[in-house]
């Protein structure tokens, strides 16, 4: 099996890269049957985006703080575990907008697309689904948009729902909302479209943030399942991101 790594920045992390390459060897992403993320999960989020498009699988081993995407920092037989993990399969989420300057943007987002105020004033968005507006004004910190395998971060740190692998749904979640004061969010077909449109933009600028890469002074954006895109992460046996999932939601 011929395996490529991404490695953080981590000293540990650096050092068992080397201990690995020793053992097993080390392939270009090109020649690569799997990538081997060492770090965290921004790790594996930037691991995830480095093969879009290239059909190589991603397996994650925790050398970070919550790890929730990865697996243990187990260096033994690891082309063995590799050919026995299993496999998860995700969709991510496509963003497309515009800025106040009327600058086009584009991004994919594994985790989540959050829209967030750039200043002291309280963002105003309107909100639509497949074309109609379903919340006419929310004033709050901003809002987002999460994927099943992105409902256990940043989506639910803001008190939105953990959705299963196979739900087939999306988190619409505000952040801080301040009016509708007790609006909670919704689940939405992971099929639907929605546009958030930003009011007042110039007086109350919004940022939209996809995975890594930020977008200022965002005037619209829409936000759909990207399906002709499938990444697959592997996971140790019995630690499937289902199990994960499911487990997150007994934890207190």
């Amino acid at each position: 099996m011929r395996i490529a790594y991404h490695v953080s920045n981590r000293e540990d992390a650096r050092a068992a890269h080397q201990r690995l390459k020793a053992a097993y060897g080390e392939a270009s992403l090109d020649e690569a049957d799997v990538l081997v993320a060492l770090g965290g999960d921004g790790s594996m989020l930037d691991a995830l985006h480095s093969v879009m498009g290239r059909g190589i699988a991603v397996y994650g081993m925790n050398f970070g703080s919550i790890g929730f995407l990865m697996n243990e920092p187990d260096e033994d037989g690891l082309p063995e575990r590799l050919e026995r993990a299993e496999r998860a399969a995700i969709h991510p989420l496509r963003a497309v907008g515009r800025t106040v300057h009327g600058g086009p943007f584009e991004t994919l987002a594994i985790n989540e697309v959050s829209l967030l105020r750039e200043t002291r004033q309280t963002a105003k968005i309107r909100i639509s689904i497949d074309g109609k507006v379903r919340l006419q004004e929310l004033a709050a910190d901003g809002v987002l948009v999460a994927t099943p395998a992105g409902s256990t971060a940043y989506n639910f740190s803001a008190y939105g729902p953990i959705l299963p692998l196979d739900s087939q749904l999306l988190a619409l979640t505000p952040i801080s909302a301040f009016r509708p004061r007790r609006w909670r969010g919704a689940l939405l077909r992971h099929s639907c479209v929605v546009t958030l449109d930003v009011l007042e933009p110039e007086k109350r600028p919004v940022s939209v943030v996809g995975d890594n890469k930020e977008f200022r002074d965002a005037e619209t954006v829409t936000i759909s399942e990207a399906g002709d895109v499938t990444l697959t992460m592997l996971f140790e046996e019995g630690r499937t991101l289902d199990e994960r999932i499911l487990l997150e939601q007994f934890t207190s």
